[in-house]
C-alpha cells in the first residue's frame, strides 16, 4: 500500500477526549474516529488490525468444530421476554420500535436469538452436541461510555453458544472453549490471566473471565503467590484466621461532633481504624407489593464492600440497592455514619472480618455519638455471618497456599456454563433416549474483538506510538524513501524493494510521500508498524540500507542485494 494513496489519518496532537494510552493513541494513529458518544468509525489502518483479530479468533474457533452463523443485531423484544431479561437487563438494553410499532431491541449479545434457533433447527438428541458462533456487532446503551472503545456502546464480539444432551458434555466444550481462548490471546502476544468470574446478567453457574493485566484495566484480578489459584475480586473468597478477643468492660457511649467517616470517629476516639465497625444500610428484595426492608450489613474498618457477594446474600437486593438518607432517617432515628448494630431494629449482617472484632466502636444510631467497648454476641445477638467485603493485598489465599495479590486487568473474554437457564424459560427441548422432551444444556463463549485491540496497546506502546505484537500489526513493513524525488537511485531502490516484498506476501506500507524524514519517521512509529526500512541516498553510495525495530529501536545496515532474505528473517519465512 503507497502511503500517497492511502488513507492516513494520524495525529500531531494528543486528541484532549482521550483519558487512557489506548483511547490517544487509537486517535493519533488514526485507527478510529467517534462518530457519537461510544460509536466509532473504524478507519481504514484500525480495520487492518481488527480484521487481524478476527482472523486468529475465527481460526482457533474453528479447529475446535465451532460453526460459524451471523444473527441480527435488531432482535425481536418478545425473546427477551420470554427469557425474563427484557426488564432485568436493565436501561443498557436499547428498546425500540417500528412503524408498525413493533417492539425490538438492539442485541447486547444473543443468548435470546441462539436459543430459539436451536429449539427450532434442533430436534434430535443426534444433533448435539453443537457450537454456533458469530462475530458480531453488539450495541449497549452504557450511561457513562468512556475510554474510547474500552467501553464504547457499539462494538464487535465473538460470541459463540453451545448446546448439550448432558452436564458432561457440556463441560467437554467448555474445556475446549478454555483451551481455545488461551490459544488466541497467547497468539495475540497478551500478558493476561484466566481468573474466576461473577456470571453476572448473562446468568449461569460457573464462569472464567480472561484478563489483560494493564494499569488501564477497570477490573481488579485476585492471584496466589503459591498456587494457580486466581479470580476477579467479586468473586475471590476471604479467608479468616483471627480469633475474637475476650469482651472487656460493658458498652458506653461517647461523643463524636462532626464524625461521619470511619477514620473521623477513630481519630475522635484514639482508635485505629480497624477497631471502628463500618455498617451500612441496604434493601432486601422487593415483594410482589413493591414493599422491602431494611438490613445492615457490618464490615471491619475501611474495608469495602463486596456488592457481587452482598448481592448472593438471600434475602437482598441483587445488584444492591442502598437506603436513601431518608429511609435511613426514619428507621434508626439517625443518620449515615452514626449507624452500628446495638438495638438496629432489622436483619444485621456481619462480614467474617468484622465478626473477629472485639471491644470495638460503632455508631450508636444517634446523630453525634458512637458506642465503645461493644461485643458480639454480648450486646448484638440473632446477627448472621457472611462473606462481604473485598479481599485485600497479603489477604490468605482461598487454596490455602500462599497470599494474595492484587492487579488491575481489561476482560476481553468470558466462558460461561449457562445450564438450563435459557432452554427451560424459552422451552428449547429435545427428545432423550426415552423419547422425552428435555431443556438443552447450555454454554456461552464471549471475545470483545474491538477491546482486545485497546487491551494491547495498553500494553504495547512507548512514548512514540503503538508497538504492535506481530500478530497484529496493520502492516508488516514499512518502506521510507528519504527525498526520493531528487535521487532517482532511492526512487528506483524502494519501488523495487517494495514490489519484491508484496510479491511474497508481505503487507507493506511504503511512504512515498513528499514529506520531511521526520514526519514519515514519527507516522511510521506512532502506527506501530514492527519493521522499519529506511531508503536513502547516503547509505544507498555504500550499498546499504537502514532496518529499525521498532520494538526494540536498534538499527541495522544490510547489504541491499540481502535485504529481502533479511526480512523474511524477522517475519520468520526464510
Amino acid at each position: 500500500m503507497r502511503t500517497s494513496k492511502y488513507l492516513l489519518s494520524t495525529l500531531k496532537e494528543n486528541p484532549v477526549e482521550a483519558a487512557i494510552d489506548s483511547h490517544r493513541l487509537m486517535l493519533r494513529a488514526g485507527l478510529i474516529r467517534q462518530i457519537a458518544s461510544g460509536i466509532y468509525t473504524w478507519l481504514p489502518t484500525g480495520l487492518r488490525v481488527l480484521q487481524k483479530v478476527s482472523a486468529i479468533v475465527r481460526e482457533e474457533m474453528n479447529k475446535k468444530g465451532a460453526i460459524e452463523l451471523s444473527m441480527p443485531v435488531v432482535q425481536p423484544a418478545e425473546l427477551w421476554r420470554e427469557s425474563g431479561r427484557y426488564v432485568k437487563y436493565g436501561p443498557e438494553l436499547c428498546r425500540l420500535k417500528d412503524r408498525k410499532q413493533n417492539e425490538f431491541v438492539l442485541g447486547p449479545t444473543h443468548e435470546e436469538v441462539i436459543t430459539a434457533i436451536a429449539r427450532r433447527e434442533i430436534k434430535s438428541s443426534r444433533q448435539l452436541p453443537i457450537n454456533l458462533y458469530q462475530i458480531q456487532t453488539k450495541f449497549r446503551d452504557e450511561i457513562r461510555p468512556r475510554f474510547g472503545i474500552m467501553r464504547s456502546r457499539e462494538f464487535i464480539m465473538k460470541d459463540a453458544y453451545s448446546f448439550h444432551m448432558d452436564h458432561a458434555s457440556l463441560e467437554k466444550t467448555y474445556d475446549d472453549m478454555y483451551d481455545a481462548y488461551s490459544r488466541i490471546f497467547t497468539r495475540l502476544g497478551l500478558d493476561f490471566r484466566a481468573v474466576r468470574a461473577d456470571t453476572g446478567a448473562i446468568g449461569g453457574n460457573h464462569s472464567h473471565e480472561f484478563q489483560v493485566l494493564a494499569d488501564a484495566g477497570e477490573d481488579t484480578i485476585v492471584f496466589s503467590d503459591g498456587s494457580d489459584y486466581a479470580a476477579n475480586i467479586e468473586m475471590a473468597e476471604t479467608i479468616e484466621t483471627a480469633e475474637r478477643p475476650a469482651p472487656g468492660a460493658a458498652y458506653s457511649k461517647a461523643a463524636t461532633p462532626g464524625c461521619h467517616t470511619v477514620d473521623e470517629a477513630a481519630k475522635a476516639l484514639g482508635l485505629d481504624a480497624n477497631q471502628v465497625l463500618k455498617s451500612l444500610v441496604v434493601r432486601t428484595e422487593a415483594d410482589e407489593d413493591g414493599k422491602y426492608e431494611l438490613v445492615m450489613l457490618c464490615l471491619k474498618g475501611n474495608q469495602e464492600l463486596n456488592e457481587v457477594k452482598a448481592g448472593k446474600v438471600a434475602g437482598l437486593s441483587n445488584p444492591v440497592i442502598f437506603a436513601t438518607d431518608e429511609e435511613i432517617a426514619a428507621f434508626t432515628g439517625s443518620h449515615t455514619g452514626s449507624l452500628g448494630p446495638v438495638g438496629f431494629k432489622g436483619r444485621v449482617i456481619v462480614d467474617k472480618a468484622a465478626d473477629k472484632m472485639g471491644n470495638f466502636a460503632c455508631g450508636a444510631n444517634e446523630d453525634g455519638y458512637h458506642l465503645i467497648n461493644v461485643n458480639w454476641d454480648r450486646d448484638v445477638q440473632g446477627y448472621e455471618v457472611a462473606d462481604l467485603r473485598n479481599v485485600e493485598e497479603g489477604d490468605p489465599s482461598p487454596d490455602g497456599k500462599g497470599r494474595l495479590h492484587l492487579r488491575k486487568g481489561i476482560e476481553v473474554g468470558q466462558v460461561f456454563m449457562l445450564g438450563k437457564k435459557y432452554s427451560e424459560a424459552m422451552n428449547a427441548v429435545v427428545m432423550d433416549e426415552n423419547a422425552v422432551s428435555v431443556p438443552m444444556e447450555m454454554g456461552c463463549y464471549g471475545i470483545g474483538v474491538t477491546r482486545v485491540i485497546a487491551a494491547a496497546i495498553e500494553q504495547h506502546h512507548d512514548e512514540r506510538g503503538i508497538i504492535w505484537p506481530d500478530a497484529m500489526a496493520p502492516f508488516d513493513v514499512s518502506i521510507i524513501a528519504i527525498k526520493p524525488g531528487k535521487c532517482p537511485e532511492v526512487h528506483e531502490e524502494a519501488e523495487k524493494l517494495y514490489k519484491e516484498l508484496e510479491d511474497l506476501g508481505v503487507e507493506v506500507l511504503y511512504d512515498d510521500r513528499d514529506e520531511r524524514p521526520g514526519v514519515m519517521f514519527a507516522d511510521a512509529e506512532l502506527i506501530g508498524i514492527p519493521h522499519i526500512i529506511t531508503i536513502g541516498e547516503k547509505s544507498l553510495k555504500d550499498g546499504q540500507i537502514e532496518y529499525k525495530d521498532r520494538r526494540t529501536g536498534e538499527k541495522t545496515l544490510v547489504n541491499k542485494a540481502d535485504i529481502v532474505t533479511f526480512i523474511k528473517g524477522k517475519l520468520g519465512r526464510a
